[in-house]
């Protein structure tokens, strides 16, 4: 692959509902993209789904996604979290829910959950949540506990069922992503819609809050998200995807990760809107990351110059971009979606 089809693999785009099937085509016949995220709640039922994923896998080829096939992905974690409902998708409970019955029972619902989103053409499923919210904050909690996403407070039983769900997402075809790292449980702000409040003073690096995440890379999750809090015990003053002291020496060093590694949105979110679009990209892949996920399309072209250029300029960048591309690429290749020549 050139400078620009390695860029293109490490951005992942969202597809609003509102949108057109096709509106994304010349940004990833031109950018080489990688991978698409259906976003903006989708509950006209799976024939639109499998329709507009259809028309995504189809834009993969030679010339413009350099043989690869894509990353189709949806947030489907249940309750106020499933992006894809109607016809064809079974109503998920919240993950609160969902924690409050057996192992057993959860990874027999998730395989079930993954048969659908197989049958409608998605291939990655941005889930489970793996933040554990202490009951002492619980909805005050803005991202996780306002909406129930979080199995349990307990972390051991967090980590039970993240595995529970993983199970059973592998057992149906699916790829599933352990998300928000180092955990999100512990901040009041949500970081999609604002900057304050979500800075994590008391996580640390040997925290019982990282079990349900140390569970799902021990039980090989394919992906690995971060989210955009601040940990001043970690690394003060620094969003977590773009310091090097969490998606390498914590993520990657002490949790042994060796897969992808993806940010949670960084196009519009208002916790990284102070950092230039570019450098949303460059600093994630610096810092140890894989794929930069962005909301707005519009951001695609400055992420993608942004990480091109600095590969032209600085030899060590290029080193990093050449690594995380070979992980997406093993990701695809396990995945079906690429093959050894």
């Amino acid at each position: 692959m050139d400078a620009g089809e390695r860029a293109g693999q490490l951005l992942m785009v969202g597809l609003d509902a509102g949108a057109s099937r096709t509106s994304l085509d010349a940004l990833v016949a031109r950018r080489h993209l990688g991978g698409v995220i259906l976003l903006g709640g989708w509950g006209d039922g799976v024939d639109r789904v499998r329709a507009t994923t259809r028309h995504l896998a189809s834009l993969a080829s030679a010339k413009d996604t350099a043989g690869l096939g894509m990353l189709l992905a949806v947030d489907q974690e249940g309750g106020a979290v499933q992006q894809l409902r109607g016809d064809g998708f079974s109503r998920m409970p919240s993950a609160t829910a969902q924690g409050q019955g057996s192992a057993t029972a959860l990874t027999a619902d998730a395989t079930r959950w993954a048969g659908q989103l197989r049958a409608a053409g998605v291939n990655v499923n941005l889930a489970p949540v793996a933040d554990t919210v202490p009951a002492s904050l619980g909805r005050a909690n803005g991202p996780i506990g306002q909406y129930d996403r979080q199995f349990s407070s307990d972390p051991e039983r967090v980590a039970r069922m993240v595995g529970a769900f993983v199970a059973g997402m592998r057992a149906g075809g699916i790829a599933s992503t352990v998300k928000h790292f180092p955990g999100i449980g512990r901040v009041t702000g949500n970081t999609d819609v604002t900057a304050s409040g979500i800075t994590d003073r008391r996580t640390t690096v040997d925290d019982p809050y990282l079990e349900p995440f140390r569970t799902g890379i021990q039980d090989g999750v394919e992906l690995v998200m971060v989210g955009s809090a601040v940990y001043s015990r970690i690394d003060p003053g620094t969003n977590a995807p773009f310091s090097r002291a969490i998606v390498t020496d914590l993520l990657r060093d002490r949790l042994s990760y060796d897969g992808v590694v993806i940010t949670d949105d960084v196009g519009a979110a208002k916790a990284v809107a102070d950092v230039p679009v570019g450098q949303r990209a460059t600093r994630f892949i610096a810092a140890g990351g894989d794929i930069t996920l962005t909301a707005r399309p519009s951001t695609v072209p400055t992420m993608h110059e942004a990480i091109t250029e600095k590969m032209a300029a600085d030899p060590a960048f290029a080193a990093k971009v050449e690594a995380a591309t070979t992980r997406v690429v093993d990701l695809k290749l396990r995945m079906g979606l690429a093959r050894c020549s």
